[in-house]
């Protein structure tokens, strides 16, 4: 029996909701136009206060949509949607707002994220190798949650002093469900995307039904991003200090475009001349065939990613460091990065002030800190011009795992995907669990 996962879809005052069928809660049978609100504690629905709604759809075939759904939170491509789901809907009570959550099996789920993830045109090499790592990596967040619950130790990804800040993004933010919809795990939006493409996307996931990559009999935690700038960063250089094996130093290319063995990127000479260069590799490529395989429509707005530079005057970094980050450095000074990863990505970087001098990590928070959304990632150099600072940069996203056009290049010029799995995934085992 495929096992079943609770995903949280959005989290709003109040919810409006369109159920195409019939849906039964609380002895009632529902159909059409809803909503939900948030009122003392509570959620009120059809005049009624209730502490959880289960909504339970009395066919397979019926589906429920939510009205203004935010994607892409804080990202520059954040905007609203409707969007329509299979499975049941549940809606709790978290922080004074109304959370919706998507109750459905896992291959359900995982044909919508892939769809989600990329265009769903890509070959079926690539959506499969997809389908292995979206699979392995739910699995294993559903197992560290579980082992959370089970210790009841502490898990801190946020240590601040006046001198330093480093924080992460993880696990911690999801107790009262499996996942969440958004980037910070994986892209779902359920059946919105998923049924352009509904044939080749249910290929995939069949054909890997069950499929995960196990490392020492554990599933693997198998991240993935948008593009590794060349090399793959380690798991523990963002996020918790634990070194996971399969999730190492590695180049994205075939070994014989590499000569000479790969710089160490964690030395700031090296990692400077490997960034403001363009090496060949996987992900270097703008084929816009290829791209369309991995790139949904919105996504196609980012132009430069493999390579990229962004240019402050002192005043609106000075201005955007303080509203990203709520701490008033003055007029920045100065950028220096004290601490690279493998891939060049900065760890920890120093923020030179008029006012205040302060260290922060890991990659997300230093991302976060100087962009009115996310920066393309935290491999990048520093350069002071005659009125500010240019960031000349490498890869989009943590560049940790899987990278999704490098892995799109690999499957077009031929790979299979247990090729492509154990290019980005060293040392793990394919096995079928269920």
């Amino acid at each position: 029996m495929l096992p079943t996962i609770s995903v949280g879809i959005m989290f709003q005052p109040q919810i409006s909701f369109l159920l195409d069928g019939c849906f039964g809660f609380s002895d009632k049978n529902y159909t059409g136009e809803q909503k939900v609100s948030y009122k003392d504690g509570l959620i009120e629905f059809d005049g009624q206060l209730y502490s959880k709604i289960s909504l339970t759809p009395q066919s397979q075939d019926h589906t429920f949509t939510l009205k203004d759904v935010v994607i892409g939170i804080e990202f520059h491509w954040e905007r609203k949607e409707d969007q329509r789901f299979k499975g049941s809907l549940e809606f709790i009570v978290e922080n004074e707002k109304v959370t919706a959550v998507n109750i459905l099996p896992v291959d359900t789920y995982l044909i919508s994220v892939i769809a989600s993830e990329m265009s769903a045109t890509s070959s079926i090499e690539l959506l499969k190798a997809h389908a292995v790592i979206s699979r392995s990596w739910l699995l294993s967040q559903i197992e560290k949650r579980q082992a959370i619950e089970i210790s009841e130790a502490s898990y801190a990804s946020d240590t601040r002093t006046d001198t330093e800040w480093i924080r992460w993004w993880d696990r911690e933010d999801h107790v009262n469900f499996d996942v969440c919809a958004d980037d910070h795990c994986q892209r779902y939006q359920g059946i919105t995307r998923a049924s352009q493409s509904l044939e080749i996307v249910s290929q995939a996931v069949m054909e890997t039904a069950g499929e995960v990559l196990l490392f020492h009999n554990a599933i693997c935690d198998t991240r993935y991003s948008k593009c590794c700038g060349g090399v793959f960063e380690e798991f523990q250089n963002n996020w918790e200090p634990v070194r996971y094996p399969y999730l190492t130093k590695g180049y994205d290319g075939v070994p014989q475009d590499r000569p000479h063995p790969l710089p160490d990127l964690s030395q700031e000479a090296a990692a400077e001349a490997w960034i403001r260069s363009a090496p060949p590799a996987f992900c270097n490529n703008r084929n816009q065939e290829v791209l369309s395989q991995v790139l949904n429509s919105y996504d196609q707005e980012t132009t430069q990613f493999f390579r990229w530079k962004v240019s402050y005057t002192t005043e609106e970094l000075s201005d955007l460091i303080h509203r990203r980050t709520g701490i008033d450095f003055g007029i920045v000074t100065d950028l220096i990065p004290l601490e690279r990863g493998t891939s060049g990505r900065i760890i920890k970087l120093k923020m030179v002030g008029s006012k205040k001098t302060m260290v922060i990590g890991k990659e997300l928070l230093i991302r976060k800190s100087l962009s009115e959304s996310h920066l393309y990632s935290s491999a990048f150099v520093v350069d002071k011009t005659q009125d500010g600072f240019s960031l000349t940069g490498a890869g989009w996203g943590h560049g940790v795992g899987l990278c999704q056009i490098g892995a799109a290049v690999m499957a077009t010029t031929g790979y299979d995907y247990r090729s492509i799995l154990m290019h980005y995934f060293s040392g793990s085992q394919l096995n079928k669990q269920y």
